[in-house]
């Protein structure tokens, strides 16, 4: 069973990085052909994808997003993270972190809520 666990900051203050981390266990990151995303829900909105880094380490992200976007791995520790740097209170949400296959996601993390306030 892959299980996806989100980490990191709770609040975060404007133009600051958010930074998270997802700790994967059940299966590895480097596993052909899976990727691995980061979506966020901001509060009464829809869920929308941020960015994704893939089995080989190759990233993707959000057009809207991207000068603010980066994604890495430490496959020593089956973590992917996220960074998203000059935050607004926009930028408050619930981050989750989860696995995908054939454009469809499988696994996810429970989401963890970040609110970016002074």
């Amino acid at each position: 069973q892959v299980q996806l666990q989100e980490s990191g900051p709770g609040l975060v203050k404007p133009s600051q990085t958010l930074s998270l981390s997802c700790t994967v266990s059940g299966g590895s990151i480097t596993t052909s052909y899976y990727t691995w995303s980061w979506i966020r829900q901001p509060p009464g909105k829809g869920l929308e994808w941020m960015g994704v880094i893939d089995y080989n380490g190759g990233t993707n992200y959000s057009p809207s997003l991207t000068s603010r976007t980066s994604i890495s791995r430490d496959t020593s520790k089956n973590q992917f993270s996220l960074q998203l740097s000059s935050v607004t209170p926009e930028d408050t949400a619930v981050y989750y972190c989860a696995r995908g296959r054939d454009d469809s996601y499988d696994y996810w993390g429970q989401g963890t809520q970040v609110t970016v306030s002074s």
